[in-house]
């Protein structure tokens, strides 16, 4: 009996002191910043300076002949730059030519041979049917020029959003010049 009440009492006092610290701890609110500590620095021991040594740089494996041939560079897709049209125009302005003189060079030039959509758009002022029409023209006129320049016809096609796809949303000249456009976009 005298066993038991021993270890019920110790048990009984283990109990609480842990409780008894649990409840004397800190506590910090959400808002406020617990206060700085104080670090107080050992002194410092004496520097041992060692020698040097030659940093080992490990040599590379040369690549088997298997893997060489697996590894493939991924072909840089092009970014061409976006095109703008005049109000209810269709012909290409002197920056406009500019910029598909670009756009050709690098197509020409590009070990990608990745074909591209020319998207026709237009601002919203006119009927639906009006501007496809108008769209499908911008768009013609870019693929022509690009053709003339020596651009592969088979590497471009054309679509007419008309005024469903506006690249800025407003009713002002600010935005209808931004909408009046022929967008690059390569194909899947």
């Amino acid at each position: 009996m005298k066993k038991e009440t021993i270890v019920f009492l110790m048990a009984l006092g283990m109990t609480a002191l842990l409780a008894g610290g649990c409840a004397n701890k800190e506590v910090v609110k959400a808002e406020e910043k617990p206060a700085p500590t104080v670090k107080q620095e050992a002194p410092k021991a004496p520097e041992v300076v060692a020698p040097k040594a030659e940093p080992v740089t490990p040599v590379p494996e040369p690549p088997k002949m298997d893997e060489m041939q697996a590894v493939k560079a991924e072909p840089v897709k092009l970014v061409l730059e976006t095109v703008y049209f005049d109000f209810d125009k269709s012909d290409l302005r002197k920056d406009a030519r500019d910029v598909l003189n670009k756009n050709a060079d690098m197509l020409i030039k590009s070990a990608d041979k990745a074909k591209y959509r020319i998207e026709g758009n237009c601002d919203e002022r006119g009927s639906a049917e009006y501007n496809l029409a108008l769209g499908e023209r911008r768009a013609k006129s870019v693929q022509q020029y690009l053709i003339t320049l020596g651009v592969p016809a088979d590497r471009l096609s054309i679509i007419s959003y008309g005024k469903e796809k506006p690249a800025v949303e407003g009713h002002n000249e600010a935005a209808w010049s931004k909408n009046r456009r022929a967008d690059f976009v390569i194909e899947k």
